[in-house]
C-alpha cells in the first residue's frame, strides 16, 4: 500500500477524475441465442466463449455464431440479469443479447484497472436491480454506461492492477487445491455409498414422509426471524437471504428433517442437493423444495438419509440437460433407497462428515484460509478503489 500510496501523493494528491463508464470506450451488443442452443452447439475447447447470464457459458465453433456478433478484443462482460456480476474475458467472445460487454480503448485508462472497480459496484447494482424488477433482478444499459468510474494516473492503475492480480493469483492456487480436495472427497464418497448385495433396498416412500414445501415469497418479511429454505439456500450450504415471521411459516421443518431441492435450471448444480435440519421450527420449507422425514429412527438413521439423497444419481437422471428439471412427488418418493444396519449407517454418516469437514467447512484447513484470503482481498480491492472525486 505504501507504494500505491506515494503513487497517488505525487500524482493526485487532490483527488482524481471521474468519467461515466460508456464514455470510455465501444459498448458491445450479443447475439440472438438461447441457453438450450448454447448447450446443443457447446463443443470441447471451443474457440468462441458464449457468455449467458449467472455461470453459464459455452464454447462453440466460429462458424457457431454470427461473425459481427464476435468480440476479439480483451472485454469487461457485464451480467445484467439475475445475480448481478462482471466478467474479464481476453479470448474471443459473444454473449446473449440481454448481456452487453464493454470494450475500453481510451489510452488513459488500464481496462482491467476498470473492471477491478466494477467488482466493487456489484452490491450497489444488485440492490438497483432489485429495486428495477422484483420478478428477476435486472440492470438497463444506461444503469452501467452512466455508471461513474475514477480515472487515476495510468502508473497509479497498473500499480493496482499489479497488486490485485497477484491476490487473485494466490485465491486461484487455493482454489485449484480445495477443488482436487473435493474431487478426491466425492470418491471416497461414492465408495461409501456403495452397498453389497446383502443390503436391504427401500422405495424411500416405505422409509420417509414426503411433503412439498409450500409458497412463501409474500410472506417474506425484513423483519422475520425464520430462514426461507429455498434452492438458493441450500447449495450455498445454508446461506439465508430472506425470512418469514413464526407466525407466517407454511411448512416447517423439525430436526432431523432434509430438505431437498426439487427444481433446478438443466444441468445446474442445486439439483437433488439436501439440507439437514438442526432444530424444530426453524426453518420455512419454500416450494420447490421437499421436507422428507424419517418414518423411524431406529430404522433408518435421519443423517444417513440427508447424506444419501445428497445430488443422488437417481434423482439426477432426470435432468436431460435442455429442459428445466422438476422432480415429481413420484420420482422421489419411488427411488430405490438402502438401509444397511443402523450401526453401519452411523459407521458410513462419520465418515463423510470428517471428509465433508476437510472439504467444505470454513472453519478450519483450506476452506478457512480460501475464505480468509477472499476477505482480505475484498478488503484491500475496496481500499485500493477507493478515490476523492477531484474538485473542479
Amino acid at each position: 500500500m505504501s507504494r500505491i500510496d506515494e503513487l497517488i501523493a505525487e500524482h493526485c494528491p487532490d483527488g482524481v477524475e471521474f468519467c461515466a463508464l460508456g464514455s470510455l470506450g465501444k459498448r458491445n451488443s450479443g447475439t440472438s441465442i438461447t441457453a438450450g442452443t448454447m448447450r446443443k452447439l457447446a463443443v470441447d475447447n471451443g474457440p468462441i466463449r458464449v457468455f449467458a447470464g449467472g455461470q453459464t457459458i459455452a464454447d462453440v465453433a466460429e462458424n457457431a455464431v454470427r461473425p459481427t456478433d464476435i468480440v476479439r478484443e480483451p472485454s469487461i462482460i457485464v451480467k445484467s440479469r439475475g445475480h448481478i456480476g462482471f466478467a474479464y474475458y481476453e479470448r474471443p467472445f459473444t454473449h446473449k443479447s440481454e448481456l452487453w460487454s464493454y470494450t475500453l480503448n481510451d489510452p488513459a485508462i488500464d481496462q482491467k484497472f476498470v473492471y477491478y472497480f466494477l467488482l466493487t459496484q456489484v452490491r450497489k447494482l444488485q440492490d438497483l436491480a432489485r429495486a428495477t424488477s422484483v420478478k428477476l433482478p435486472q440492470l438497463s444499459v444506461r444503469d452501467t454506461d452512466l455508471l461513474r468510474i475514477p480515472v487515476p494516473p495510468l502508473e497509479v492503475q497498473r500499480e493496482i492492477v499489479r497488486i490485485l492480480d497477484h491476490f487473485t493469483e494466490l485465491e486461484a492456487e487455493l482454489e485449484a487445491e480445495l477443488e482436487a480436495r473435493r474431487r478426491q472427497y466425492d470418491h471416497y464418497r461414492r465408495q461409501l455409498l456403495t452397498f453389497d448385495i446383502r443390503t436391504e433396498w427401500f422405495a424411500l416412500s416405505d422409509v420417509v414422509d414426503y411433503t412439498n414445501g409450500k409458497a412463501h415469497e409474500k410472506l417474506a418479511d425484513p423483519d422475520g426471524q425464520i430462514p426461507m429454505v429455498t434452492a438458493r439456500f441450500i447449495s450455498r450450504n445454508g446461506e439465508p437471504n430472506r425470512f418469514v415471521r413464526v407466525e407466517d411459516i407454511q411448512t416447517p421443518a423439525n430436526a432431523g428433517d432434509t430438505a431437498l431441492v426439487l427444481s433446478d435450471l438443466p444441468n445446474g448444480r442445486a439439483l437433488a442437493r439436501t439440507f439437514y435440519v438442526d432444530c424444530d421450527n426453524g426453518y420455512a420449507i419454500n416450494q420447490r423444495v421437499a421436507r422428507l422425514r424419517v418414518k423411524d429412527a431406529d430404522f433408518v438413521d435421519p443423517r444417513f438419509l440427508y447424506r444419501v439423497l445428497d445430488r443422488n444419481p437417481g434423482l439426477l437422471k432426470h435432468d436431460n440437460g435442455v429442459d428445466q428439471t422438476h422432480l415429481s412427488k413420484s420420482q422421489v418418493t419411488g427411488l430405490r433407497f438402502p438401509v444397511p444396519s443402523l450401526a453401519d449407517q452411523r459407521g458410513v454418516v462419520g465418515m463423510l462428515e470428517k471428509f465433508d469437514a476437510l472439504a467444505n467447512d470454513l472453519s478450519v484447513g483450506l476452506p478457512a484460509e480460501l475464505a480468509a484470503r477472499r476477505k482480505q482481498y475484498e478488503h484491500y480491492r475496496d481500499r485500493l478503489l477507493t478515490f476523492k472525486e477531484l474538485q473542479a
